[in-house]
């Protein structure tokens, strides 16, 4: 696992300290290979199934969300992020699975965030009338949520731009390497040419 995958593992498990409810991490997914994630839930409960592929190959992973009875509540192939809401209709395991069986070389890290009911109130659920101080932090509580949120999003693609731009840069690297080496081989070759034609033929 090099740096960059260290840091957004970092990230995940410091979100998922600070949400109830569902998970959020970074995985590996290597390539002709498939991970399946279950998550215990409830019926009638709202559920958001979000992901994003950071890096390797084109970016791409095959995504199906399985209900207990083995229902297809959402399908998707060769997507590099997206997010899905939905609300369960049983109680049980539901199954999360990434595929990249289709890639013969490409390994990836993908982040997947599960997030699973409503969030808890900050006051308790029989809270009723708020001071103004309280209704203050409520606000404050859901601000600061939504700011972990983009934060994330900001990290993913941050990194996914900084592995991309890696990625080009050692292309660069090794493509500057090649042709020095071709000018290199061309210049020798030249020489011992131009020697061939002013060297005195023996009798």
């Amino acid at each position: 696992m090099d740096y960059w995958s260290i840091c957004l593992l970092l990230v995940s498990l410091f979100g998922t300290i600070l949400r109830t409810g569902g998970v959020e991490l970074t995985f590996e997914l290597p390539d002709n290979e498939k991970q399946c994630f279950f998550e215990e839930i409830e019926k009638n409960t709202t559920a958001v199934l979000e992901f994003q592929v950071v890096t390797g190959g084109q970016y791409d992973v095959d995504v199906t969300l399985e209900a207990p009875n083995k229902e297809i509540i959402y399908q998707q192939y060769k997507v590099q992020f997206d997010s899905h809401q939905f609300t369960t209709a049983m109680t049980g395991a539901y199954k999360a699975c990434f595929s990249n069986e289709f890639s013969t070389f490409s390994h990836k890290l993908v982040y997947m965030e599960f997030r699973v009911g409503d969030q808890v109130p900050l006051f308790g659920e029989h809270a009723t009338a708020l001071t103004q101080m309280e209704s203050s932090a409520t606000e404050v509580h859901k601000n600061l949520n939504s700011i972990l949120d983009y934060q994330t999003h900001y990290r993913l693609r941050e990194s996914q731009g900084r592995k991309r731009a890696e990625d080009l840069n050692d292309h660069v690297l090794k493509w500057s390497i090649f042709e020095t080496v071709v000018i290199l081989i061309i210049c020798v070759s030249q020489v011992f040419v131009l020697k061939t034609f002013f060297a005195e033929k023996k009798r």
